[in-house]
């Protein structure tokens, strides 16, 4: 068989398969005998094989008529679903939204976003990937995902996406836990900037660096970095070892290590402190799964 069979075959094959009988077949297709018995005629010769057994009393299907029914049945009902589904796809309800997002998103409220999302819109599948700001933005020109969570000094989000702002916050400390200062009743600003500092390179989050750094610069200081990491949980792993203090987004207090403590800057102490931000972003035009997770977002009250 070289060529396809359109739907109306199979249609025709199933009703005379269902009813056996050409009559009351033709009547429920809307069309005359003779027409119908020539088109199963037809799929035979194209199929190269006898579908129905013919007596002047009666119809009966082939061992290879039978062996269609069911096929045809799951063939019909899937070009019958098509309509809804495009238009289910058309309208974001169906489909695949390819999501990047930095580490500190993923301890809070990634999660339970997605689980809201999940649950509120089953039938798009989200295909998640960990990726720095800078990572994403190469995965952005090669078109391998359609949106991110980035981290970024405020204000500073990526150009040239559109953008939806998720979170404002500051940046504590993360002290090794038996570091002087993770117990002192009073922390001096000059001994703090001082210490040796773990931070991420600057190619990952250019903004944030930046802002760090200016706001020791703003006190005079220039910071010692005593090591680099571009993971969160692994800057907070060598805070631990005592390689130094580091700057994290207050959402990654929830990552509970042993032989870390975390502290806000005292408010005598915090005017200028760096802070930073979480933003969505995305280029347009949004595909529409993508726009049904932009609008639940925007419709969250914690943000």
């Amino acid at each position: 068989m070289n060529e396809s069979i359109d739907l109306r075959a199979w249609r025709q094959f199933l009703v005379l398969a269902e009813t056996l009988h050409y009559g009351r077949a033709a009547q429920r297709l809307h069309m005359t005998q003779p027409p119908l018995t020539q088109a199963i005629q037809q799929l035979e010769r194209r199929l190269g094989v006898m579908l129905f057994e013919r007596t002047r009393r009666a119809v009966a299907l082939t061992p290879a008529g039978a062996a269609l029914v069911v096929p045809v049945k799951a063939l019909l009902a899937q070009a019958d679903a098509l309509p809804a589904l495009a238009r289910a796809a058309g309208e974001g309800e169906v489909g695949r939204l390819r999501l990047a997002f930095v580490s500190t998103v993923g301890f809070d409220p990634l999660p339970r976003w997605l689980r809201a999302f999940r649950e509120a819109e089953p039938r798009v599948n989200v295909a998640l990937r960990e990726a720095t700001t800078d990572v994403q933005l190469a995965a952005f020109e090669a078109g391998e995902i359609d949106a991110g969570f980035v981290l970024h000094a405020p204000g500073m989000a990526p150009p040239g996406y559109e953008r939806l702002l998720v979170r404002r916050e500051p940046l504590v400390l993360a002290l090794p836990e038996a570091h002087p200062l993770a117990s002192a009743t009073r922390l001096s600003l000059k001994a703090l900037l001082a210490e040796p500092l773990v931070i991420f390179p600057r190619g990952i989050a250019a903004s944030l660096y930046d802002a760090v750094l200016a706001f020791y610069h703003h006190h005079g200081a220039a910071p010692a970095i005593a090591q680099e990491a571009i993971q969160m949980q692994t800057i907070v792993n060598l805070v631990s070892a005592g390689l130094g203090l580091a700057w994290v987004p207050e959402v990654v207090t929830e990552l509970q290590r042993t032989g870390v403590t975390y502290r806000p800057l005292p408010a005598s102490l915090a005017g200028g402190a760096p802070r930073c931000e979480t933003s969505l972003v995305w280029r347009e035009p949004a595909p529409p799964a993508l726009q049904r997770f932009i609008d639940f977002i925007r419709a969250q009250p914690e943000r």
